[in-house]
């Protein structure tokens, strides 16, 4: 029973007739083939069990001899299967549907030779029905419908029934009765099972439905945003490039020249239109459009050593404590969209807590690690809940949330992952994991490229 409710609980959901032809070049159908022949196992068993409970326990003579040579022939089928379907490869619908087809066959013969139709065992071909509309493609479940349907009409019809004891006055213990009895438990139990099952997968095939369609939502969002912003990038460079060469010319003017204070104010004005420009190039970089260098090669401990001290001193930040803890360096690109995202962590923990903010950088297995944390009022319950969403923000104004938003889909599309909690001590914690895998260069082409010619 175990490995029929398995077997359930790794098929695809039920199809309409209208519905995609299923695929079964996957996982699922080789756990499926896996789990059916799990099943015939048992069947086996069960068979040689109910065999010898009939011959012996009963009385009632059966033809042992050819009952246990279509046993053989059954496990010996059985074993083969195991061992083609030991390697994982592709199962198709059609090979599923032999399979099936394998143990209809068994069954008719071993109800042929005891008692054919009239055997209380024959509503076992509903069994198969089952199985085979869960599993298989509509055509092939009306085809083992067909078949089901002609292997009965054929037991009819030329299989000799047993002598089996009619007699009333036995009520209950009437071998037919008690046979019945047998099939009718075992059918309406695995019936219970499976649709329980079948009902917990459909619960979960909406719920990873709804978060895919949640997923393309938030994804079709930041295209939109990227846009925008990519457009707005453009647009914002004239305005501060002329900026720029107003207040170079500023400086050289004897007004300013004679005043050490606006001349301080205005060599931080252009300060603040550099890095202005500067974060539309990353904007544009990580659009593909690149105004200006392109990316640079460096190391993992390098990028985030420049990228912290580049945040700390364009940020207001009373105290920032740093610990790279990466170990042995690793060659890596250096990615603006990346960049921008730890930048993004940094930002959010500096609002909440502007006396301090500390990184922390750690090379966990195949991943870098980067842990964020603050001494501020930490995340509310609801927006734990719901980490990552869109406009998900405690700031109270109009589009409060993205940052956080971009940060998890950045991660996410580079195969990372980012959480958050609140600290015991008060504050937050934001976790970035990240596979080195998509962040770094392989060394070995680095050694080659430095070898070669």
């Amino acid at each position: 029973m175990r490995a029929m409710t398995d077997t359930i609980a790794t098929a695809p959901a039920p199809r309409s007739d209208s519905s995609p032809t299923p695929r079964f070049g996957d996982a699922t159908g080789l756990k499926n083939m896996q789990q059916l022949i799990q099943l015939r196992w048992i069947a086996v068993v069960g068979q040689v069990a109910t065999i010898l409970v009939v011959h012996f326990g009963f009385g009632i003579r059966l033809p042992l001899d050819q009952m246990l040579a279509v046993l053989t022939g059954l496990a010996a089928f059985n074993a083969a299967s195991q061992l083609r379907w030991r390697i994982p490869r592709d199962v198709t619908n059609t090979e599923l549907f032999i399979a099936l087809l394998v143990d209809v066959g068994m069954l008719t013969a071993q109800l042929y030779l005891s008692g054919g139709a009239a055997n209380p065992f024959v509503f076992l071909y509903l069994l198969q029905v089952i199985i085979a509309a869960v599993l298989l493609e509509s055509w092939s479940t009306w085809t083992m419908v067909g078949v089901t349907i002609a292997c009965f009409a054929g037991l009819a019809l030329f299989s000799e029934p047993l002598p089996l004891s009619t007699d009333p006055g036995q009520g209950l213990f009437r071998p037919y009765v008690v046979g019945m009895l047998i099939c009718f438990a075992l059918v309406a139990a695995l019936l219970v099972v499976f649709i329980t099952r079948i009902s917990r997968i459909l619960r979960g095939r909406d719920a990873r439905l709804a978060d895919l369609r949640q997923r393309a939502a938030e994804e079709e969002h930041i295209v939109r945003m990227g846009l925008l912003a990519s457009g707005a990038a453009h647009e914002l460079g004239t305005p501060l490039a002329t900026l720029a060469v107003i207040l170079g010319d500023w400086r050289h003017l004897p007004h300013f020249t004679s005043d050490p204070e606006l001349l301080e104010e205005v060599i931080e004005m252009e300060a603040q239109v550099r890095r202005c420009k500067t974060i539309l190039s990353g904007i544009l970089l990580s659009a593909g459009e690149a105004r200006g260098e392109g990316s640079e090669e460096t190391t993992v401990s390098t990028f985030l050593d420049d990228l912290v001290e580049e945040w700390r001193t364009t940020r207001a930040v009373t105290s920032f404590a740093y610990e790279n803890r990466f170990g042995h360096d690793l060659p890596m690109v250096s990615d603006s969209a990346l960049k921008q995202m730890i930048c993004n962590v940094l930002d959010n923990a500096l609002e909440a807590s502007p006396q301090w903010v500390g990184l922390t950088a750690a090379h966990d297995g195949d991943a870098l690690t980067l842990t964020v944390s603050d001494v501020g009022p930490g995340f509310a319950p609801e927006m734990l809940a719901h980490f990552g969403k869109p406009y998900q923000s405690s700031k109270g104004r109009p589009g409060g949330g993205l940052g956080l938003f971009l940060v998890v889909n950045v991660a996410r599309t580079l195969g990372g992952t980012v959480t958050a909690r609140n600290r015991p001590e008060g504050g937050a914690v934001v976790t970035l994991t990240l596979p080195l895998a998509a962040i770094t260069l392989e060394e070995d082409d680095d050694e080659d490229d430095g070898h070669g010619h």
